[in-house]
């Protein structure tokens, strides 16, 4: 790796300005074709890895016996993937208008998938719902507002898939309200019907004069997670159903009058546990209207990711780490250290110069290779029937930038610990086992969750979260665990963590530098 020309330092002694210092590190790395080859090598890894990975995902789903192409997932007003599965019972809104009703009770039932459909348990999970919607149109991904009571979370307003407020009562019956105004939304609860708490507003800009106005309910799968005793665990996701009690039901409003729409939103034919149990539906009884339903109204938030796209970038990691060592340990094996400080008085200077240029190398391949490597995948898994789950251009831009910055702040670290160790072989073990391993212990094992989650909070592989594209909804029931993507810290939070690493290697050989070197 570190064939190539010699270099030697440009520098006079005693002219140690920092564009100076820069020009002639610049200078020792380029003149190395070694050093260059693997700086390519690292960012030609993760496009092709990421290629290769994207190319060999393909997708298909089973209907009878028969392998068909999987469905597309509908996308929400804001361009997220989403669930949106509920039993809706509507008439239609023309211009502004309210509907109020009491619901008296909610019950549930639990059940197991095939082949243990006698395996029934009552009971509401957390977040099942039941209450009062204006949607759009029974369209998945259609844009609605809604104010509902949950299993445990008491009263809540939500629109849109993604925004959640409230957390009022939720003991019963529980009267609700909500009205429309434009494009304003507000809900309201009440315990007897006559003292009124705003639960909150929504702004559906655009909604069209002629809405969707009703009655619902859901119930989101019951997810359990159970600890294996060597580590590692294991998931369960069971069919559950919310049945919701309403009466003294009134819309006021541009609304016909007669029979309600009964529409069960997101269904695509009744699921095995629908054939052997009761289906959702609507049951009317004088003024008492019973509706049953199941599924979720919420954002899709374990599907693919674009990072998985960057799987590649990790062999570039490793890469470019060891380039970086030996960017600095090879002038003290060649004795050429003495040079580069004698040109500098600052000693110090020295190293920060070798870690700017080093830094800069490594970011400018790492954002190349990413920028390349997440647009086309995204779009060879979509062709293959793999649909990574979709995200702002801003999402996708910190996706690119961020691995760049990774790769570049690893980069530093590994340099400050080749200046610290001074041995190419102890500086790359410590490097590769101080970054890599966590993240492969704490993503790819059967490490206890809490365990995992500490590595990524505390070690240099707390970096890796700026990859995370997908964001964690407390209103949605999933297994927020590093081996499905997420990390315990924010993005930003988690890079800062290899920065900090990176300034603190950097930092004390800076120190040793000054006091040991001659």
């Amino acid at each position: 790796m570190t064939t190539g020309t010699i270099y030697r330092s440009g520098l006079r002694a005693g002219r140690d300005g920092f564009a100076q210092l820069l020009r002639a590190e610049w200078t020792k790395f380029r003149t190395v074709r070694g050093w260059v080859l693997t700086m390519t090598a690292a960012a030609l890894a993760t496009v092709l890895l990421g290629l290769g990975f994207s190319a060999a995902s393909h997708s298909s789903c089973s209907e009878g016996p028969i392998e068909v192409a999987c469905p597309i997932p509908p996308l929400g007003p804001d361009g997220e993937a989403v669930r949106d599965r509920l039993y809706f019972v509507n008439r239609p809104l023309t211009g502004d208008g309210s509907i109020t009703a009491r619901l008296t009770s909610m019950s549930g039932i639990i059940t197991y998938p095939p082949p243990n459909h006698d395996q029934i348990v009552p009971g509401l999970v957390p977040w099942a719902k039941a209450g009062l919607i204006i949607k759009q149109s029974t369209k998945q991904g259609s844009a609605y507002a809604a104010v509902m009571v949950t299993g445990s979370h008491g009263v809540r307003m939500q629109h849109n898939f993604t925004h959640d407020t409230g957390g009022g009562s939720s003991t019963f019956p529980r009267w609700l309200r909500l009205t429309r105004s434009g494009d304003l939304l507000t809900g309201y609860e009440s315990a007897d019907g006559k003292q009124w708490t705003k639960v909150g507003t929504a702004d559906l800009t655009g909604l069209p004069d002629t809405v969707r106005i009703g009655l619902f309910a859901n119930s989101p799968g019951d997810l359990t997670v159970e600890q294996g005793s060597l580590g590692g665990s294991s998931t369960q996701l069971r069919f559950t159903q919310t049945t919701a009690v309403f009466d003294q039901v009134s819309v006021q409003g541009d609304v016909p009058r007669g029979a309600w729409s009964r529409d069960d939103v997101g269904a695509d034919g009744k699921t095995d546990w629908e054939r052997y149990h009761r289906a959702n539906g609507l049951v009317e009884s004088g003024g008492t209207l019973t509706v049953s339903g199941t599924g979720d109204i919420a954002p899709i938030s374990d599907g693919r990711s674009i990072e998985r796209t960057l799987i590649g970038a990790l062999a570039g990691l490793i890469a470019v780490m060891v380039v970086a060592v030996l960017f600095i340990t090879a002038e003290y094996r060649r004795g050429l250290i003495g040079t580069s400080l004698l040109a500098s008085p600052r000693r110090g200077r020295v190293l920060a110069a070798k870690a700017t240029v080093i830094g800069l190398v490594t970011f400018t391949a790492g954002l190349v290779s990413a920028a390349v490597t997440v647009p086309i995948c995204t779009r060879i898994l979509r062709a293959n029937g793999t649909y990574p789950l979709p995200v702002s251009p801003l999402t996708e831009l910190r996706v690119i930038v961020g691995t760049a910055a990774l790769l570049a702040a690893a980069a530093v670290f590994a340099m400050g610990l080749g200046a610290l160790f001074r041995r190419s072989a102890a500086a790359i073990t410590v490097a590769v086992a101080s970054v890599l391993l966590p993240y492969l212990l704490a993503t790819v094992s059967s490490l206890p969750l809490g365990v995992s989650q500490w590595l990524l909070r505390v070690t240099p592989a707390a970096g890796f979260a700026i990859q995370q594209s997908v964001q964690e909804y407390p209103q949605v029931l999933a297994y927020y665990a590093p081996q499905m993507g997420y990390f315990p810290l924010a993005p930003w939070a988690g890079l800062a963590v290899l920065g900090g690493y990176a300034a603190l290697a950097l930092g004390l050989a800076i120190v040793r530098v000054r006091q040991k070197d001659a």
